[in-house]
This record gives structure tokens, sequence and C-alpha cells, in this order.
């Protein structure tokens, strides 16, 4: 296990402000990757208080995002590239996470086959409650971030 905290989580992802959705990655090995996020106020994927259910399962697709943007820039020092939601089955939420709250993801790799992986994904607060959990398939795409978005 890693601990990451100093790296900026925009060199991993292909998304840009203000669609972030990880502040931190926490920790990853060939296994499992954990991120942290905490919930704005003024947020797109907020409302009424609360982040919605389009913005866990994002959180969860960022986590995916971070964990193989290390890979490239670390492992293979390639450019980050851009991926995609394949499918998601059993989504749990079982509530959504209140505004100033801090959620931790933490996905594990099912399955790697070709561009296609597969995790196992757990959303949770500070204090260790559940707050969501699916089976995620993110396909990884050639198509490399601009460096300049």
């Amino acid at each position: 296990m890693m601990d990451l905290i100093q790296i900026d989580v925009l060199e991993l992802l292909p998304q840009r402000l203000p669609f972030i959705l990880i502040d931190k990655l926490i920790q990853t090995d060939a296994r499992t990757t954990t991120t942290q996020f905490r919930i704005r106020k003024n947020h797109l994927f907020c409302e009424n208080g609360r982040l919605t259910e389009c913005g866990i399962i994002e959180n969860i697709a960022q986590t995916c995002a971070a964990r193989m943007g290390y890979i490239n820039k670390y492992t293979y020092y390639d450019a980050v590239k851009i991926g995609f939601i394949g499918s998601i089955r059993n989504m749990e939420i079982v509530r959504l996470p209140v505004v100033g709250n801090t959620v931790i993801t933490q996905i594990t790799v099912l399955e790697e086959i070709f561009k296609m992986t597969l995790v196992a994904a757990t959303v949770r607060d500070k204090t260790k409650r559940k707050i969501a959990s699916c089976e995620m398939k993110i396909s990884i795409t050639d198509i490399e971030r601009q460096e300049n978005e």
C-alpha cells in the first residue's frame, strides 16, 4: 500500500473542474484504490444540501480514473487516457451524504481484460458507515487527455 497524499489528483484525471469528485488519492496498489472527497456546497452534483446519486456514481468512476491515471503516469510513463463507464450492476445507495461531509471511496479490481476493468466499489463516510456500493465496468480508450484542458 502506498500513501499518495502528496499527488495532485488533477494530474491523474481526465476530468476538469467543475466536474472533479475526488480530492485525494489515499492509496493504490495492484488491486485496490482509495480516494477521498469533501462535499462542497456549490458543487454541480449537489442538490438540497446533499451529493446526488449521479455524484456518487461519478465519484466511483473518478476513483477508477485515478487508478488508471496513476498506472499510466507512474508505471507506464504515458499520458492519462479517457475512459467511460461501460456498465453498473447491483447499485445500492443507502443514503445521500450531506454537504461538508467527506466520503471515502474504495474500488477493488475483480477482473481486467484488455482495456476493460470490472471493479467492486464501496463509498463510506469518515465513520465507515456505508453510503453506496456497486460493481462498475470501465473501458479505457487510447484518447489522451489534452494537457491544456
